[in-house]
């Protein structure tokens, strides 16, 4: 087995499922939670704003995660989309199995 990753990714609410679609279709994350709806509060050009986004919770393989980096990068509408890769320490190994599983 190999090192895997929880990544967080906002979107555009009406973005949310289509972006989950393209990361299952490409084989780039095991599984995607698309959370529909979360209040996002944050900087951007010197002033703070206030969006209703998607969050999209993805389980991926740190092989994986250079290419969905890239194509979400090229998919997203955003000029810097939030995409955070956090490593799992610890989980179900038949989980973690069934990962390495999906991404082939």
């Amino acid at each position: 087995m190999e090192g895997y990753l929880v990544v967080l990714i906002t979107t555009p609410k009406d973005k949310g499922e289509e972006i989950a679609n393209l990361i299952i279709d490409r084989k780039l994350g095991a599984c995607v939670n698309v959370v529909p709806e979360v209040s996002s509060v944050y900087w951007w050009k010197g002033n703070v704003e206030r969006d209703r986004e998607a969050l999209l919770v993805v389980k991926t393989s740190m092989r994986r995660f250079p290419q969905l980096l890239k194509e979400v990068k090229e998919a997203h509408p955003y000029t810097v989309p939030e995409i955070i890769a956090l490593p799992i320490v610890a989980g179900n190994e038949d989980y973690l199995k069934w990962i390495d599983e999906s991404l082939v």
